[in-house]
């Protein structure tokens, strides 16, 4: 890896554009590098992983409405929709527009946390759209694919969007643009023009993520990815975009991010390099915000030694800066403690998330999340008793780079009425890399066949199941293979609209 140094630069300085980050992105994009074997394993489990959770949602109301939308902008050959017949095909971007919020919907696919937090597996809708309509094969796809984790991965390792209440698809869209480019072997001049129009028009701010969370949660990286396709069109048929994107005095570092002072150093493969960023990321076992992974764990842990939650007084979890901050009590968000909030709300409330982890001993996607299930007077009483406080050693973790050091979860202290505190701590959840049941091939499947259950015939998962595993010797054109039709009727119809 080599580390670029990025700052803001006058326009007198006329910085050329091989020094520019959107070039070396870029770059190494159009660098034709193989695959490694790990690198092609995972990106087949994280297809498997998406395809889970998509069918999962894919009937309730948010991923209902962004394929009503993308059914009205059909086309001949074109990409395919999660739970469509495969005859139906639809405009590139609107296929990335759907499957991306279905992909989103549940918050229950993969993760990278450092400087910024990211969920690189919304890479893959739009890259797989456009390898649909394209007519590519599998190890197109899967080369896409790994330049689109990669790049996101490295921007999220170096770059902190969040600390200036900047949305993280500022980092997801260029990335997409990057790996479409890989996946259609462009040259670097036409992806460089792609990754500034990309940065340029998804910076956008995290009210998405704060207060009352709507629906927009999803459809935020399904939006990066729409856009992402859009720029690589545009860039294709010969239009620049702003530049230099990043380090121009009136562009994004100098404005948005940490000012005309800022140095990053952002690590990328040098040429030649394999991209291997996804091998660092990690998926979900439990619908919910990353960082509440190892503590549902922990709550499940925890309530074999809490021998009456009605006799807890309070409980204090304490963990890094970001936990606290974004899903605990430091967001100071009254809605993260209101049982009326939407579910959106609720799995990025940690202290709503513990409270139902501890009395259930189980989490569920659905069932943890209705709203009988979080008006529950028991849940209400214990879930008013926890509280966040940010620690500087979880914190030191959270940002650490070593990744035997690097940790998502706290430590939780339980104090009973008589005067009992029990005490324990996770540092990563049972299904992370270094967790106590890593997660392998056969989780994934299993984590599909639970998702999937009930929605799609067996003959069905079976067929993408071996689709899927087979990706890298699918033949150009066969891609189509990895779409999932619903039973006939079973879909649901979305709302009436514009188009």
């Amino acid at each position: 890896m080599i580390l670029h140094e990025v700052r803001v630069h006058s326009s007198r300085e006329n910085l050329p554009r091989e020094e520019q980050l959107a070039w070396k992105i870029a770059s190494v994009a159009a660098d034709r590098v193989s695959v490694t074997p790990a690198v092609e394993e995972m990106i087949i489990n994280r297809i498997i992983d998406n395809a889970a959770v998509a069918i999962a949602a894919v009937n309730r109301r948010p991923p209902t409405t962004a394929r009503a939308m993308a059914l009205a902008h059909p086309r001949r050959g074109g990409a395919k929709l999660f739970g469509v017949p495969g005859a139906r095909g639809v405009s590139p971007e609107w296929a990335a527009w759907a499957n991306g919020v279905a992909v989103r919907e549940l918050d229950m696919h993969d993760t990278f946390l450092a400087a910024e937090y990211s969920h690189p597996g919304d890479n893959i809708p739009p890259i797989l759209a456009v390898a649909q309509t394209t007519g590519r094969s599998g190890a197109d796809l899967v080369r896409g694919i790994a330049t689109g984790y990669e790049i996101q991965i490295d921007l999220a390792r170096a770059i902190s969007l969040h600390a200036h209440k900047i949305d993280h698809i500022a980092h997801l869209c260029p990335a997409q643009a990057a790996g479409i480019g890989t996946l259609l072997r462009l040259p670097a001049p036409i992806i460089y023009q792609a990754v500034q129009q990309a940065v340029h028009v998804s910076c956008t701010t995290r009210q998405s993520r704060k207060g009352e969370i709507s629906s927009w949660k999803a459809f935020a990286p399904a939006h990066a990815g729409k856009l992402a396709i859009e720029a690589i069109d545009r860039a294709m048929r010969g239009e620049g975009s702003p530049s230099p994107i990043y380090e121009g005095e009136d562009s994004v570092i100098a404005w948005l991010l940490d000012g005309p002072d800022a140095r990053y150093q952002v690590p990328l493969p040098a040429p030649g390099e394999a991209k291997r960023a996804i091998l660092d990321s990690f998926t979900k076992e439990h619908s919910a915000e990353y960082q509440a992974q190892a503590l549902i764990d922990l709550a499940f842990r925890m309530r074999e030694e809490i021998p009456d939650l009605a006799e807890v007084e309070r409980i204090v979890i304490h963990t890094s800066h970001h936990t606290h901050a974004v899903i605990g009590t430091g967001a100071n968000d009254p809605q993260k403690m209101d049982p009326k909030a939407s579910r959106e709300t609720l799995d990025h409330s940690i202290m709503y998330i513990f409270a139902v982890a501890l009395e259930d001993g189980t989490w569920h996607h659905v069932k943890s999340y209705t709203s009988r299930r979080a008006s529950r007077p028991s849940t209400v009483a214990l879930w008013h008793k926890i509280e966040t406080r940010e620690d500087p050693e979880w914190t030191r973790r959270y940002h650490a780079a070593d990744p035997k050091e690097k940790a998502f979860g706290g430590r939780v202290e339980v104090f009973l009425r008589d005067g009992r505190v029990i005490e324990d701590e996770m540092a990563v959840a049972n299904a992370h890399p270094l967790g106590a049941r890593p997660f392998a091939r056969e989780d994934y499947v299993r984590k599909f066949r639970t998702l999937t259950e009930g929605i799609i015939a067996p003959a069905a998962a079976a067929r993408f199941l071996s689709a899927a595993e087979a990706l890298p010797g699918l033949e150009a054109g066969q891609l189509d293979r990895l779409n999932i039709a619903l039973p006939t009727g079973k879909l649901a119809e979305g709302k009436p609209g514009l188009f």
